[in-house]
């Protein structure tokens, strides 16, 4: 993770986190997307499928490989955009955390402190999630949306197409829907993200070694344990922020209230937890190489840095 460096300009810093945080986000989508579009699907439409298997089957029989990876465009976009601001905002939320508490430096900081600092810089990140991340959930669902007649856009329609219909008729503050429920999910979930990360660090180490001389597996796992805890905390608020997204190209949606309120009167409480084993699964490996290729990333551009300065 971010720490202070006494030889590299913050700015450039800064930049370097961002573009760590950038391979993060390619690594995240490259090994997860598959288990993503299940997700969504069976978030939105949890009475079409009976379990994980069941709509993996189908979606591959229905539309082929391609539709296991459908939507991998604005995902990429959606997590690399998301991954980079987080990361380039989490140094300085660290600061922000230290002065709070009144530390010294951010080597002080606790792994609390770090989930604090974490759950501050998913703030910012959400402000360029959501749109991408609109785009994304509307094309994994079109399909659906398609059989039940929805949507008049062909289930094969591009990511342009996509942009395209909802600037048409939503305009460009359709692409924030969801954001309420984006930051309900993002601002608690990095909570658990960063500090199931911090402390399964913690776990690892042995007697006087510092984090940064982790090796390459305990930085997996552990990033692997950050991303279970993101969603195991917040999984029911992300069900419902992908049905208003995804719904929505129907007609407007009811906030997140009254959309939560209503699944719970219509369906009960199980079908918002509808596609979470695929969840975890992917958030395992995902979530393990993007702080695997963070660190990594990181650690190279600091050194660089350091000997150009």
């Amino acid at each position: 993770m971010p720490t202070e460096q006494a030889r590299v300009h913050p700015l450039v810093q800064m930049l370097i986190d961002l573009t760590a945080g950038a391979a993060g986000g390619v690594a995240c989508v490259v090994t997860g997307q598959p288990f993503d579009t299940i997700k969504v699907k069976m978030q939105t439409f949890p009475t079409m499928y009976q379990g994980f298997f069941d709509c993996s089957v189908k979606t591959y029989q229905q539309e082929g490989m391609h539709g296991l990876y459908q939507g991998t465009t604005p995902a990429l976009l959606a997590n690399v955009a998301e991954n980079a601001v987080l990361f380039a905002c989490y140094g300085f939320c660290q600061q922000l955390v230290r002065q709070l508490f009144g530390l010294g430096n951010v080597q002080e900081l606790s792994d609390l402190h770090s989930a604090i600092a974490g759950s501050f810089s998913s703030v910012f990140s959400s402000m360029v999630l959501c749109p991408t991340e609109l785009v994304k959930c509307r094309m994994q669902a079109l399909h659906e949306m398609k059989v039940t007649g929805q949507t008049a856009l062909s289930r094969h329609s591009s990511t342009w197409t996509v942009v395209k219909a909802i600037f048409h008729s939503e305009g460009p503050l359709g692409f924030f829907q969801g954001l309420t429920s984006t930051w309900l999910r993002e601002v608690p979930g990095y909570f658990f993200f960063f500090g199931g990360y911090e402390v399964s660090r913690s776990f690892f180490l042995q007697a006087g070694q510092s984090k940064e001389e982790l090796g390459a597996l305990p930085v997996t796992v552990s990033g692997g344990i950050g991303g279970a805890a993101f969603w195991l905390a917040v999984y029911p608020i992300d069900s419902v922020k992908s049905r208003i997204q995804v719904l929505s190209m129907a007609g407007r949606q009811d906030g997140f209230l009254l959309s939560f309120l209503h699944i719970l009167r219509t369906e009960g409480f199980m079908p918002l937890y509808c596609g979470l084993m695929p969840t975890v699964i992917r958030a395992l490996p995902s979530n393990g190489a993007l702080f695997l290729a963070y660190e990594l990333t990181q650690k190279k551009l600091t050194s660089l840095a350091e000997r150009t300065t």
